[in-house]
């Protein structure tokens, strides 16, 4: 059996997608104690580990054939980086920099980075690439939005592909038809409120009228930020990208509520028997993090199959 080691791992995206691909991950590990909780209640054979990943000790790491990594992606994001006035996401960007070290003792056949596409805009991404490189490893980089994977959201992310090859191995990634927000969304359940009250933003309002003149009575839209603009979105295609607050909003006639904890888990294509905390606050940080299951799934099987 194929086996993975999984860092950054959060909520357990790469691993649950691994699992689901047939493959075994062996460790994982994160710096947020709450993170490597839920991680080992979902997967309790893999060994976990909490540690900044500056300072691990790779000789304790098992031997594996594939690593997985999500090195924080805060820090090169156009809406939370450093040109947005956030320098305290300049460590961030050095997670990065534990995928060499893990590479560099290890050696593994391959492995996939996920991030978003502006980690390759960083300033420092031609060294690290020479330097993954220099360990003789091909890197081919994938830009996927994961709804054309069979997620039901539209979450555009980048997968580098590492391989110890003579050529870069570019995937077979075939589209696959649109899942809808429907297919999620529970419009009978969960704490409405009514939109007309006060203290509502007007931005808000226009978004719901114009939902409304769009869709009808029942739709989907951002509550913050620029997502669908100021029109929302019909829920018979995916949902936008999931972040770690709360964004989206259901509107049914005169009500609206805030996506629930487990929707905004199913949009990131997780099973529905994940174990979670009952903390929407957290679970909502978790989620946004997340690799997509299904996409880690569909890359590693494509990975595997042209091996």
């Amino acid at each position: 059996m194929t086996t993975a080691i999984d860092l950054f791992a959060g909520l357990g995206g790469w691993s649950t997608g691994a699992r689901a691909a047939g493959v075994k991950v062996l460790w994982a590990a994160n710096h947020w104690p709450e993170a490597v909780k839920w991680h080992a209640a979902n997967h309790p054979t893999t060994d976990h580990v909490c540690q900044d990943l500056h300072q691990a000790r790779w000789e304790q790491v098992p031997p594996h054939d594939l690593l997985l990594a999500s090195p924080c992606c805060q820090g090169h994001s156009k809406a939370r980086g450093k040109a947005s006035g956030n320098p305290q996401h300049d460590s961030s960007r050095s997670t990065a920099w534990a995928v060499v070290s893990a590479l560099e003792y290890h050696r593994p056949a391959g492995g996939v980075v996920e991030n978003v596409p502006e980690f390759v805009d960083w300033a420092l991404y031609p060294a690290w690439l020479q330097a993954v490189q220099a360990l003789g490893y091909q890197v081919a980089p994938h830009i996927v939005d994961c709804a054309d994977l069979g997620v039901p959201q539209h979450r555009v992310r980048l997968f580098l592909v590492l391989t110890r090859s003579r050529a870069p191995l570019m995937l077979e990634l075939h589209k696959r038809q649109h899942v809808p927000a429907a297919s999620f969304l529970d419009f009978s359940a969960g704490k409405w409120s009514p939109i007309e009250k006060p203290g509502r933003a007007a931005a808000t309002l226009t978004r719901v009228a114009n939902g409304r003149a769009r869709f009808g009575d029942r739709f989907i839209m951002p509550y913050y930020g620029k997502g669908s603009g100021l029109t929302g979105r019909c829920t018979s295609r995916p949902i936008g990208t999931i972040t770690t607050l709360d964004r989206w909003a259901l509107v049914r006639g005169d009500e609206m509520r805030m996506l629930s904890a487990n929707e905004a888990l199913a949009a990131q294509s997780f099973p529905a028997d994940t174990l979670r905390p009952d903390n929407h606050r957290l679970t909502m940080h978790m989620a946004g993090n997340a690799v997509p299951p299904k996409a880690a799934q569909i890359i590693l099987e494509a990975m595997m199959a042209a091996a």
